[in-house]
C-alpha cells in the first residue's frame, strides 16, 4: 500500500549534528553517524542531511562524511550544502548518495537545468525556503535565510518544475524547529500549483502533524527535523521514529 516517504532531516555544522529554531539558535544534538545507525533500527525511510555552513563558508559538503553515511545507511539518503556545479553532484553521487539537495545554487536556472539533464530529474530536489517579509507576503530565501530571491513561492516552484526537477522541499521559516505543525497553507498552495512531487518541512511536532501535511497539504512526502531528535515537553535529546502503524493516512483507511 502507498504511503507517503516520512524524512528525518538531520542538519550538519562542522561534523556535529545541530538543531535550529527559525534558522537560529542552533542546538548540539550529537553524532550523524550514531544517528544513522539509530534510524537504520527504526527502518526510516529516507535521510536527509544539511551542511548549514557550507554555503555561506564557500565549500562542498564532506565527500569523506558522505562516504561515511553512505557506508553506514540501510536507507535512500539525500544531501545539500554547497552544491553548485556539476562536478559537485557528480561526486557526491560517487560518495554514495541518492539524492541531491539544492538550495542557493537554485537561482542559476542554467545550472539546475543542467544538473536535472545530466543526472536526471529524481536526483534532484530543490529545497525552497520560504519566510514572510513584512507587508511583502512570503519570499523565498537562499544561503541560510539570509537573503531573498524571489516574491513569490509559487512562481518559483513552477520555474524549478518548468527546469526538469523531480522534486520540491518546501519549508517554512517561521515554523521552524517549533514543533507547533507545518504552514498548512503554503504546503497546498505549492502542490495546486505544480506536480511533481511536494516534501513539507518545517514545524513538524508529532504523527498528527504528519497527517495534516498530508491530508490536508496534499504533500507527497513528510520532512521534519527536532520531531525525530527531540522527546517531551523539555526536548530532551532522543533520535527516535514512528511506527508504521502510526502512520495510518486518513486516505488510505
Amino acid at each position: 500500500m502507498y504511503r507517503p516517504r516520512v524524512i528525518p532531516v538531520l542538519l550538519l555544522k562542522g561534523n556535529i549534528l545541530v538543531k535550529s529554531v527559525q534558522f537560529k539558535n542552533h542546538n548540539y544534538i550529537g553524532d550523524p553517524i550514531n544517528a544513522v545507525k539509530i534510524f537504520n533500527d527504526l527502518k526510516a525511510d529516507e535521510l536527509i542531511f544539511l551542511d548549514i555552513e557550507a554555503s555561506k563558508q564557500g565549500r562542498l559538503i564532506s565527500l569523506d562524511f558522505v562516504r561515511e553515511v553512505g557506508e553506514e545507511a540501510n536507507m535512500p539518503f539525500g544531501v545539500g550544502g554547497g552544491v553548485k556545479s556539476l562536478a559537485d553532484i557528480e561526486s557526491i553521487i560517487k560518495a554514495g548518495a541518492e539524492r541531491i539537495i539544492i538550495n542557493s545554487a537554485a537561482e542559476n536556472n542554467s545550472f539546475i537545468k543542467e544538473a536535472c539533464l545530466n543526472f536526471g530529474s529524481s536526483t534532484i530536489s530543490v529545497c525552497i525556503d520560504v519566510k514572510k517579509k513584512i507587508f511583502k507576503g512570503n519570499h523565498v530565501w537562499i544561503n541560510a535565510g539570509t537573503k531573498s530571491i524571489s516574491n513569490s513561492p509559487v512562481n518559483f516552484a513552477r520555474k524549478m518544475e518548468d527546469l526538469g526537477v523531480g522534486e520540491v522541499i518546501i519549508q517554512s521559516m517561521a515554523n521552524d524547529g517549533r514543533m507547533g505543525g507545518y504552514d498548512i497553507e503554503l504546503i497546498k498552495e505549492i502542490t495546486q500549483n505544480i506536480t511533481i512531487p511536494v516534501t513539507a518541512l518545517g514545524g513538524a511536532g508529532n504523527t498528527n502533524d504528519l497527517l495534516q501535511a498530508y491530508d490536508e497539504g496534499l504533500a507527497n512526502g513528510l520532512a521534519a527535523g527536532s520531531m525525530f531528535v527531540y522527546h517531551g515537553s523539555n526536548k530532551g535529546v532522543l533520535v527516535n521514529y514512528p511506527e508504521k502503524k502510526e502512520l495510518e493516512f486518513s486516505r488510505f483507511i
